[in-house]
């Protein structure tokens, strides 16, 4: 219900990262992967972490090409060494009148730190940050931006949390000056979807 309504409101961004695939997990939940169809998004946003050449192809798939897949590069990135461009740690990209911030999150100490990514936020001069952590929330609003955590798409353990999580991603639709972001978690074999707007 909650993807049929986000088709109907802009611009559809897939928020996601640290697959770590093949080294710390086999593939993404097959409950995720139904959801993931090609075409349906007109972006992806990569925290980075995918370590696999077969995924990063995977994510041009979804939008039919690799100029709206905006990817940096994590602290375990081989991508960048597999691929024929080089991925930064960090981009910004405008989708409706947002200015979008994408960093791994590596470069936050320590790590998560809403303090510490404001500074990031203010020095990269975006409304909106995406880092490659997870926070309980999902979505934070704080000293006058938003902070944006898709963790992990597969669930896989990282350096800042030792266990497995589950595994998550977000879905932003975009209109203008309003910005809706879904999250998707998997609990207990479930997708458990949270909805979260706010405007510019």
């Amino acid at each position: 219900k909650e993807s049929t309504m986000a088709s109907n409101f802009g611009e559809l961004v897939l928020l996601l990262g640290d697959h770590h695939l093949p080294s710390r997990t086999t593939s993404i939940p097959e409950q995720f992967q139904r959801m993931l169809v090609p075409h349906k998004m007109q972006h992806v946003i990569c925290t980075g972490n995918i370590e696999s050449p077969q995924e990063y192809e995977r994510l041009r798939e979804l939008v039919g090409g690799g100029s709206n897949v905006h990817c940096v590069a994590g602290e375990y990135d081989f991508v960048q060494q597999q691929q024929h461009q080089q991925l930064d740690d960090k981009k910004v990209i405008q989708l409706g009148q947002f200015r979008i911030g994408i960093i791994g999150g590596h470069q936050v100490v320590p790590w998560g730190d809403l303090s510490a990514l404001a500074m990031i936020r203010r020095k990269m001069n975006v409304d909106v940050l995406v880092c490659g952590w997870r926070r309980k929330e999902g979505v934070v609003e704080h000293d006058g931006g938003y902070y944006i955590f898709p963790g992990s798409i597969t669930g896989a353990y990282s350096s800042h949390s030792p266990t497995s999580t589950n595994p998550s991603f977000i879905l932003l639709a975009v209109q203008g000056s309003n910005m809706v972001c879904y999250v998707y978690e998997l609990k207990d074999g479930e997708v458990d979807v949270s909805k979260i707007e706010f405007a510019k």
